[in-house]
């Protein structure tokens, strides 16, 4: 019976243990079923995690006439219209993509979802995520960020204005906590 008692406690932090499995504790790449998806770990600890086919990932937006960067920090400069409804459909399909063990898993924690806009058409050209190595959502499996990805290119889509338009993509991002 105690052997029995003992064996099941192990199982339990066995299982326990895999929960909590870092996936992302350095450089790699993650062959998955359809897509492939890239994590790049820098120095400082913080992840980037991202489909491999991304071209705007390391590349800041240019203007398309003059090639001239552009800061996106230039204050006043409007590059999408103003809506009603991106805000509440980003996090719904945020909050959608995490099972209740996985939102329970990182209470607490927010992670940063990174959009690269298509400055022509609006639509959401590429995804990425970033946080830190240290911080729960490395605990998060890759399917889940794909499944981010795909429902936000999928569903949201942007006005650009005439500003926006002039650029080679526009930079969005937002941090959340899966409620």
């Amino acid at each position: 019976m105690k052997s029995l008692i003992i064996f099941i406690c192990i199982l339990f932090n066995a299982i326990y243990l895999h929960a909590q499995t870092n996936y992302y504790i350095a450089t790699k790449t993650f062959y998955e079923s359809g897509y492939t998806y890239q994590c790049s770990v820098r120095a400082s600890g913080f992840v980037t995690l991202c489909n491999k086919n991304n071209k705007w990932i390391n590349t800041y937006p240019v203007y398309k006439n003059t090639g001239e960067s552009f800061a996106q920090t230039d204050a006043g400069i409007k590059l999408l219209e103003s809506d009603t409804w991106t805000r509440s459909k980003r996090f719904s399909i945020v909050n959608a993509a995490f099972s209740d063990s996985e939102k329970q898993r990182i209470k607490g924690h927010d992670f940063n979802i990174i959009m690269y806009i298509n400055s022509s058409t609006g639509k959401v050209d590429e995804v990425s995520f970033e946080f830190h190595k240290s911080d729960p959502p490395v605990t998060i499996p890759v399917s889940v960020y794909r499944k981010i990805e795909t429902e936000i290119k999928k569903d949201i889509w942007f006005t650009p204005t005439d500003e926006g338009k002039k650029l080679s993509y526009i930079f969005y991002w937002w941090a959340q906590e899966p409620k």
